[in-house]
Order: C-alpha cells, then sequence, then structure tokens
C-alpha cells in the first residue's frame, strides 16, 4: 500500500501542469489518452520497484527541469556521409536539417503524420511500446507516448543507401525533449539510423521499430560529452522471419542515463544484436542499460554484449533477460555483461536473467567485474608504453568485443576515436 501510494503521489505531481498535445488526428488523440490512462494506472516508478532498484528515477520524477550547462558536444559522424536530420531543444530545425529526400525511404516530421487521418504509423504508435508492458512496467516510455510532439518517421521500402543521422542539440539550459520516433523497414529493406548531440537537459526518446520479413535495421547511437545530461531512451522492436536488429550505443559522460532495449522476435531465422560501451569518470556519472529480449518463434538468434569502463566513483548498471517463450525451440541467446574498474570507488551492479520454456535452445549468460590486469600493463609498460598510454590501450581492447558489434567499420572506426580522445583528455 505504502509503495503504491508513493507511486500515485509522484505520478500526480509529475503530471500537474502537463496536458496532452492538442490537435492531430482522432486516432493519434486516442492512442495519446490511452497512453495517459495506463500511465495514472500503472504510476512512475520508485526505487523499490524491481527493475529500479539499481536506479533512482528522481531525476526523471521531478516536475521542474533541472538546469544543465550546455556542452560543446563532441562530432558526431561528420566524416559519414548521411542525410542529417537535426532537432533543437526537442523540436525539428528545418533550416539546419538536409533536404528530407532519399530514395527509397519515405521520411517526414513526427508532428505532421500525427495530423493525418490516414497514415501507416496509425497501426504501430504505442502498440509496441504496450506490448512492451506485458512482464515489467515501462512508465516512461508510456509517458514518451502520451506526450511526445516531435519526432521523425521513417519508412525504407528498399536499400537507403546512406545512413540517417538524428542530430539532437540544444540552446536552452532547461530544455526538455520529448521524442517520438516511428521506423517501419518494409520486406527486403535496409536502414541504418544514427543518433548522437546534446538533446535537452532532460531527454526522453521513444523509437519503435518494425521490422518485416527480410528486413535490416542497423542502429549507432552516439551519447556525447554532456556531462550534466539526464536521458530516459527507449527502443522498442518487433522483427519479421529471417530479418535483422543490430544496435550499439556509445556514451560517455553524463550524470543519469537509463537506456532500455525491448525486442521481440516473432519470424522465424530473425537476428537481434544489442550492445554498448559505457565509460563514467566521477560519482555524479550514473549509467543503466536495461534489455529484455524475448524468443516468440524457431531459430532465432540475439547477442547482449555490454561493458563498462568506471572510476573516481561512477555507477554502471546492466539489466538483461533472454525470455525462450514456449514454440521458439532452437533459440540461440546470448548475454554479456562486464565492467572494468578503474579504482576501489567505481561501482558495478548487474542482473542478468535467462527464462527458458523450450527445451531445444542454446542459451548462456554471464557477468563480471575486474580491475586492469597488472601483468598486461606490466608487459606494455616494459616494451617502453608509458602507464597512462599503455591503460588505454587496455581499456580500448576490453571494450573491443561490443565495438565489433558494429557491421559498419567506418562507423566503428568513428567511435574508436571518440573512446581514444575520451580517454586522451582524461589522463
Amino acid at each position: 500500500m505504502a509503495l503504491a501510494k508513493a507511486k500515485s503521489d509522484a505520478t500526480e505531481a509529475r503530471l500537474a501542469g502537463l496536458s496532452l498535445p492538442e490537435g492531430g488526428a482522432s486516432w493519434a488523440r486516442e492512442a495519446r489518452q490511452d497512453a495517459l490512462n495506463r500511465l495514472t494506472g500503472m504510476g512512475l516508478p520508485q526505487r523499490r520497484d524491481e527493475y529500479w532498484r539499481f536506479t533512482s528515477p528522481a531525476e526523471f520524477l521531478a516536475p521542474e527541469t533541472p538546469r544543465a550547462e550546455i556542452a560543446l558536444d563532441a562530432p558526431g559522424f561528420d566524416d559519414t556521409e548521411v542525410l542529417r536530420v537535426v532537432f533543437t531543444d526537442g523540436v525539428f530545425d528545418a533550416e539546419a536539417s538536409d533536404d528530407l529526400a532519399q530514395e527509397n525511404l519515405e521520411i517526414e516530421r513526427y508532428a505532421d503524420a500525427v495530423t493525418k487521418d490516414i497514415h501507416w504509423i496509425k497501426g504501430l504508435l504505442g502498440v509496441l511500446e504496450t506490448a512492451g508492458q506485458n512482464r515489467v512496467d515501462r512508465p516512461f516510455a508510456t509517458f514518451n507516448t502520451a506526450f511526445a510532439e516531435d519526432g521523425i518517421v521513417l519508412r525504407a521500402t528498399g536499400k537507403v543507401s546512406k545512413p540517417v543521422h538524428l542530430d539532437y542539440r540544444r540552446s536552452d539550459d532547461r530544455a526538455e525533449a520529448v521524442l517520438r520516433h516511428m521506423v517501419r523497414v518494409e520486406d527486403g529493406a535496409e536502414l541504418t539510423l544514427l543518433e548522437s548531440g546534446v538533446g535537452a537537459a532532460r531527454l526522453n526518446t521513444g523509437m519503435e521499430v518494425d521490422i518485416a520479413d527480410r528486413g535490416t535495421f542497423h542502429h549507432v547511437r552516439m551519447q556525447g560529452r554532456d556531462h550534466e545530461r539526464r536521458a530516459a531512451t527507449h527502443v522498442f522492436a518487433r522483427l519479421g522471419e529471417e530479418s535483422v536488429f543490430k544496435s550499439f550505443t556509445l556514451s560517455l559522460n553524463g550524470m543519469m542515463t537509463r537506456n532500455e532495449v525491448i525486442i521481440t522476435l516473432k519470424g522465424d531465422d530473425a537476428v537481434a544484436h544489442v550492445a554498448g560501451a559505457a565509460l563514467g569518470d566521477g560519482r555524479d556519472f550514473h549509467h543503466d542499460d536495461t534489455v529484455f529480449i524475448t524468443h516468440d518463434a524457431v531459430n532465432c538468434e540475439s547477442r547482449q554484449v555490454f561493458k563498462k569502463v568506471l572510476r573516481n566513483g561512477a555507477t554502471g548498471v546492466f539489466q538483461g533477460k533472454i525470455l525462450v517463450e514456449p514454440d521458439a525451440q532452437k533459440t540461440d541467446g546470448y548475454q554479456i555483461s562486464q565492467s572494468l574498474l578503474l579504482d576501489e570507488d567505481a561501482n558495478f551492479l548487474a542482473k542478468p536473467e535467462l527464462e527458458i520454456y523450450a527445451d531445444d535452445v542454446q542459451c548462456s549468460h554471464g557477468s563480471t567485474s575486474g580491475a586492469i590486469d597488472e601483468t598486461a600493463l606490466f608487459y606494455l609498460k616494459s616494451r617502453g608504453i608509458p602507464e597512462d598510454k599503455a591503460q588505454d590501450l587496455l581499456v580500448l581492447a576490453f571494450v573491443a568485443e561490443a565495438l565489433a558489434e558494429i557491421e559498419d567499420e567506418g562507423l566503428a572506426e568513428t567511435l574508436r576515436g571518440q573512446l581514444a580522445g575520451w580517454l586522451e583528455r582524461r589522463r
């Protein structure tokens, strides 16, 4: 009863003064109202909730947006030919964006799509998010469905020749952004989506990705130098037969980051890989990766690979689950989470889970924490490499398995450069 009362009070306080976005087609208004009803029913989370034991939701519950100094972010994929879509303080910035035209790609603002009586997202908006609440409440994702006003809508009808880059910028030190992205990859189509930038003082993003049979979706995200970033991100994906979903996130700094990825493999022979690397320095750094992958078809493969490098009191969290439904025979599920603690003050909290109802499966999970390998460090020093550079080399080697999940070597090299630059600045 006490927990229910606390959740109710927190929800009432957070929603006070907020109203659902005005206008929009009737189906969009209904989806938003349904989300608000579900949100008030489940309540916003408290620290005693099972999936919030390791991460305090307080930063996301405060009614007022906290002030955050505007940081100059590192270049985001500037060496890659992209279609750039810019959001400034959570609003689409047409002047800073490229022309929204690309072969094999339908692209438009979310704010425009939800005004149309007939649109393909009518049958998708909130559907994957709602399904993702089946076993675990994800209230900040539901908040996103209810209150998001802008974002991007992408429909790939063939192989899209260059990535779409969502470039987040801000000019207001108290900007709060709630963005919704909708993605549909049609049969045999292929799309790469990139994300980077400082976004807002407090950022909530939601993305629903529907991949048809034989479709391929690549997602690479860079959460950069913004030391005071508070971000809650949510990716929901549904995979058809022989489809592919691959996502990688690099997180550098930030005050409070919670990245949730919820995937359902609905078609036979589908593949889902989710990976990430986080580097944190200081007691204000708290980074949480929460992943839930459901195998609901035959002969599917999933991989979860997460590496965190922490020091000076930084905290990293990994909560990952593989759920294998009764008919999902011949499942191949792999999960690994590891942390490299560069001092005794850093913390890594992990909750790996397997829940299996099929008998012909191959699933494994593991989680480890450790310090720099002193033998390897001594070896490098004995070859004339200074200790700080030797340590950096070992850090880069530690995160290499996660970076290997990026299929495009050019994008992987860009992120290696970001990692190397972060390490060099902190010597």
